[in-house]
């Protein structure tokens, strides 16, 4: 570079280091900050559901990383996601076993919906983010009253049989995923105009691009919490409810008095039971339903 270039260069320098930068935008002189940004490492082998994740091509290995930088720089929530898994884990991980579904769908579960019952835009709703008109298809009661899409154990159970008539219908656990988020006629119309049979040489939409890579990345960070950065004293994690249950197959007049007569209240009585969305249940169908009540002792214990 010339001299002459150097003393066009030399005024450009001394502007930048007066704390501007771009037009509009100006920095007080010496003023720092620092954060330590790193790429969370990508593990050597990757399955879902015992079918191996191709690692070796490009786009697989972006795709994952991807989510997997997203999460975890995603601190509060996937915190969130820890402290919850050691209440809700368990029961998800054994209805998947009794259904003889692969435990991998538990991730499937914590993409769906963090392990809360939360709702959607779109309206679908619960731990497994069923539409309305899907969930009444899979046997769940959904009205003003009572919605069980936000009964864990019913909704996994729903999710189960889901699965299950998805794989027999596509061969293939991975496909099988898929087709939850985008349905299965979506699926079969993609594979009979692709060609194709196989999730990671699909063209989907970008949410089911990323719906799969989004569960791996949850199974990779959640294998080796530490490794990415979460260190989470065991006191901390939330316990996992005790209660004893009460079938109920008439009507509530009020929940606020069936609380009062089980030694409780409504807000307890709501957190261990979301899908009872109303203060009465008329319950004309004669529907019968399990109501978990907290053991007394629960609330104070540590």
């Amino acid at each position: 570079m010339s001299i002459f270039k150097y003393l066009l260069l030399f005024p450009l320098l001394t502007f930048c280091s007066n704390g501007k930068t771009e037009a509009g935008v100006e920095f007080a002189p010496g003023e720092k900050y620092e954060q330590t940004v790193t790429i969370p490492p990508l593990p050597d082998k990757l399955s879902f559901a015992s079918e191996e994740v191709p690692l070796d091509y490009f786009d697989v290995r972006e795709s994952i990383l991807r989510e997997m930088t997203v999460i975890t720089y995603w601190h509060s929530s996937m915190t969130q996601i820890l402290l919850l898994d050691n209440r809700f884990g368990k029961v998800i991980k054994d209805i998947l076993k009794e259904e003889k579904i692969p435990q991998d769908f538990y991730f499937l579960c914590i993409a769906e919906s963090s392990l809360h019952p939360a709702v959607s835009g779109a309206g679908a709703a619960g731990y497994w983010q069923f539409l309305e008109g899907t969930a009444k298809e899979y046997g769940l009661v959904v009205n003003d009253e009572v919605d069980e899409r936000y009964n864990l154990e019913k909704s996994t159970r729903a999710a189960c049989a889901y699965f299950r008539k998805a794989y027999e219908t596509f061969g293939s656990w991975t496909m099988a995923a898929a087709s939850y988020n985008i349905g299965m006629s979506n699926v079969k119309y993609r594979i009979d105009k692709q060609s194709i049979k196989n999730y990671y040489d699909m063209q989907f939409p970008e949410e089911t691009a990323r719906y799969l890579f989004r569960a791996l990345a949850f199974k990779s960070i959640m294998a080796d919490p530490k490794r990415y950065g979460f260190v989470i004293d065991e006191e901390y994690l939330y316990k996992p409810f005790e209660y004893k249950e009460v079938a109920v197959d008439g009507t509530i007049s009020n929940w606020s008095d069936f609380a009062a007569q089980h030694k409780t209240n409504f807000k307890l009585l709501k957190i261990f039971n979301p899908w009872i969305r109303a203060n009465n249940m008329e319950n004309k169908q004669k529907n019968k339903f399990i109501v978990k009540v907290p053991v007394e002792g629960f609330r104070e214990k540590r």
